[in-house]
């Protein structure tokens, strides 16, 4: 089923191992003439576009795009005891690992009357996107919300969604997390519109500094066409999982963890890298079995069959750890002796999950980790999402007379140098 990647044998150096093991193609440029289409009309229409684009896209038809007040607290009195209990968990986790990254402010003294303090303040307001499309990712109600509220967001809307199946409202399983988490201001607007009405300021929803939370490949481009008028927290595409394992790994466990990544999307990327060839056997072996008992069937036999999923045959573990870290995987999982000490040489990848009794799906979940997570090879150079990207950075800087005058000829030195006299005058005049 999985392809397979033979890299043994080659030269250190003589491969691109990021270019070898390819991802799913997902053209955000593609998207752009469609999604632009939707963003103007959002601009332009205001929620009488928005509706529309509902209709269209999810066959629902409604009269506002608001969810009423109430229905998540009917939704929290209606769910199940036991998903309640798995969110509580989820949440309290997450909370104790968001407030653990909180940053205090930093104040550095330079000399008398000369200080500079590095704040960190909350960003305003936030629009935070749920998808709701091939499953109701109630998930990442709370990967968005909690590290949010941490940081001290005072504002927060959320935008996810209408189901047909539901009235056309959010799913209620999103609504009642909405509710644990105090989240009042839902809308049920999905994809490319969602965005828009965030980044504009459409209806009853105030304009957003920020956008943050996965999407479709439309979310996606959107978050691209409005960054600028509107922060965003990354351009998050088909999920992905890279596990670098050896002989000790049980293919039991490899092979589920594949799937469960599998299961998300046709696209979604699934890459066993691994020294050995029996273990690769074996993996497939279990694959047959373990997919015939899964649900989404289809989904995932495409997903593992596709040009972005596949087995990478390395030398040893050097090798294979060199491959991994050029790969940049959203998850990366190391199921091998000595997991800790592999882990710790990998640079890029967006959650690290070491050894057999920590899959993804505990990442997802209750780790106490967050799940939404740089993909396509963006853990190089981003980070997960987290409390830092709700916060911005501001300095204060406070210099007395003595302070400025320590430094004036230097800075109208500088000033002279890049022929910007009028800077050097600046500091001149206080001292005339």
């Amino acid at each position: 089923m999985l392809r397979r990647i033979d890299l043994r044998g080659a030269t250190p150096g003589s491969l691109d191992y990021r270019a070898v093991v390819p991802r799913a193609d997902f053209d955000v440029e593609a998207a752009v003439p469609a999604v632009h289409a939707i963003t103007e009309a959002v601009r332009e229409r205001g929620v009488e576009a928005i509706l529309e684009l509902g209709a269209r896209f999810d066959g629902v038809e409604l009269d506002d795009i608001r969810v009423p007040e109430g229905a998540t607290q009917r939704a929290l009195a209606e769910l199940d005891p036991a998903i309640r209990a798995g969110l509580d968990e989820s949440i309290a986790r997450l909370r104790k690992t968001s407030a653990a990254e909180l940053e205090a402010d930093v104040v550095t003294d330079l000399g008398p009357g000369a200080r500079v303090t590095h704040r960190k303040v909350a960003v305003d307001r936030v629009g935070l996107y749920v998808p709701g499309g091939l499953a109701p990712l109630v998930s990442s109600v709370l990967m968005n919300v909690v590290p949010a509220q941490v940081a001290g967001v005072g504002s927060i809307a959320l935008a996810s969604p209408p189901q047909k199946e539901f009235g056309g409202s959010v799913h209620p399983t999103i609504l009642a997390a909405c509710a644990l988490l105090g989240v009042d201001e839902v809308y049920a607007v999905g994809g490319a519109q969602a965005v828009a009405m965030f980044a504009y300021g459409t209806g009853p929803c105030r304009k957003v500094d920020l956008v943050t939370g996965p999407g479709n490949i439309y979310v996606v481009t959107a978050k691209r066409l409005l960054r600028g008028l509107v922060g965003i927290d990354s351009e998050a595409g088909p999920t992905e999982i890279a596990i670098l394992a050896d002989d000790s790994a049980d293919p039991a466990f490899v092979a589920a963890d594949l799937i469960s990544q599998a299961e998300h999307d046709p696209l979604a990327a699934a890459v066993l890298v691994t020294p050995s060839t029996t273990l690769a056997d074996d993996v497939e072996a279990e694959l047959e079995k373990q997919i015939g008992a899964t649900k989404h069937i289809e989904r995932i036999r495409t997903a593992l069959t596709g040009e972005q999923s596949g087995v990478v045959l390395v030398d040893d573990l050097e090798q294979g750890v060199a491959v991994v870290d050029a790969y940049a995987a959203e998850h990366l999982e190391i199921q091998t002796v000595d997991a800790a000490a592999w882990a710790a040489r990998v640079r890029n990848a967006g959650a690290i999950f070491v050894g057999g009794f920590a899959p993804v799906s505990l990442g997802d979940y209750c780790a106490g980790s967050n799940h939404v997570l740089p993909t396509g090879g963006c853990a190089c150079h981003s980070s997960g999402l987290s409390v830092r990207a709700f916060t911005k950075s501001v300095h204060v800087v406070e210099y007395d007379r003595q302070g400025l005058d320590d430094v004036a000829d230097h800075v109208v030195t500088l000033a002279e140098a890049e022929d910007l006299p009028g800077h050097g005058a600046a500091v001149k005049v206080r001292f005339s």
